[in-house]
C-alpha cells in the first residue's frame, strides 16, 4: 500500500473520510431506526479490511461477538448503572480494544475454526434476534455544529488507525461508526443494541464469501505486494 505519512496508507485515509461521513449521516438523521441502519451498511468493514492488510479469518467474526457486547456493555453502564454515556461508550470501547489484543494470539487460524466461529456467529444471531422485542423510542437530531462533530469523529478513526496492527481483524468491525452513533442515540441505546444480531447475520455471509474467494481473487498477493 502506498504510504502517506509514515506508516498510514491510502486506504487509512479512505476510512476516516468515509466514516465521518457515515457518522455524520447518522447523527443527523432523527428517528433511532434510521441510525441504526447506518450500522449495516458495511463500508467502514470493506476499508478497515484494506487497511490492515490481512485476509479475513476468526478474529473478524470473533468481532462481530465483541460488537454485540459492546452495544449490551454500553447500555448496560448507561440505562442500569446511570454512568453518562460518553463514559459509557468509552468502557465499552476499551473493552473490545482490550479484549481483542489479549485474544487474538490465542484464536485457531486454521479453516476449521473459522467455519465453526461462522455457524456459532449466525446461531447466536438468530437466537438472540427471536428474543428481541423493540418499543418504540424517541428521535434526536443533533444540534452540535459540524465544526465540533467532525473533528470528534476524525479523532476516534485515527486512534483505530494508529493500534491497527494489534487488533488486526477486529478492527475490520470495531464500531467506528457506533461509537458516534451512540451518543447521539443515548436516548434509544435498546435500538440500537437490537441491530447487531442484523449486522451479525449480514456480515457473517459477506465475511464467510471474502473467506472462500480471497485466494482466488489474488487479494493476498496484492496486500503483499503493497502493505
Amino acid at each position: 500500500m502506498y504510504d502517506i505519512i509514515g506508516n498510514t496508507s491510502i486506504y487509512d485515509v479512505l476510512l476516516v473520510a468515509a466514516v465521518s461521513l457515515q457518522s455524520l449521516c447518522a447523527a443527523y438523521l432523527y428517528r433511532p431506526e434510521w441510525k441504526a441502519v447506518m450500522l449495516l451498511l458495511p463500508i467502514p468493514f470493506t476499508i478497515a479490511a484494506l487497511a490492515v492488510g490481512k485476509e479475513i479469518g476468526i478474529s473478524n467474526l470473533t468481532g462481530l461477538v465483541f460488537l454485540l457486547l459492546y452495544a449490551k456493555g454500553q447500555w448496560v453502564f448507561h440505562q442500569r448503572f446511570k454512568v453518562p454515556i460518553i463514559a459509557a461508550i468509552a468502557l465499552s470501547a476499551l473493552g473490545y480494544c482490550v479484549s481483542a489484543v489479549v485474544l487474538l494470539p490465542f484464536l485457531p487460524q486454521e479453516p476449521w475454526a473459522f467455519w465453526v466461529g461462522f455457524v456459532a456467529v449466525i446461531v447466536l444471531a438468530c437466537l438472540i434476534l427471536n428474543r428481541f422485542t423493540v418499543s418504540t423510542k424517541p428521535g434526536f437530531r443533533t444540534t452540535r455544529p459540524l465544526w465540533v462533530k467532525v473533528p470528534a469523529i476524525v479523532l476516534v478513526v485515527l486512534l483505530l488507525v494508529s493500534i491497527k496492527r494489534y487488533l488486526q481483524g477486529f478492527m475490520t468491525v470495531f464500531p467506528m461508526v457506533g461509537v458516534i452513533t451512540s451518543y447521539e442515540s443515548r436516548f434509544s441505546l435498546g435500538t440500537i443494541y437490537s441491530r447487531m444480531p442484523i449486522i451479525m447475520l449480514t456480515l457473517g455471509p459477506m465475511m464467510g464469501t471474502c473467506f472462500l474467494f480471497q485466494k482466488t481473487l489474488g487479494l493476498p498477493r496484492l496486500w503483499e505486494s503493497t502493505g
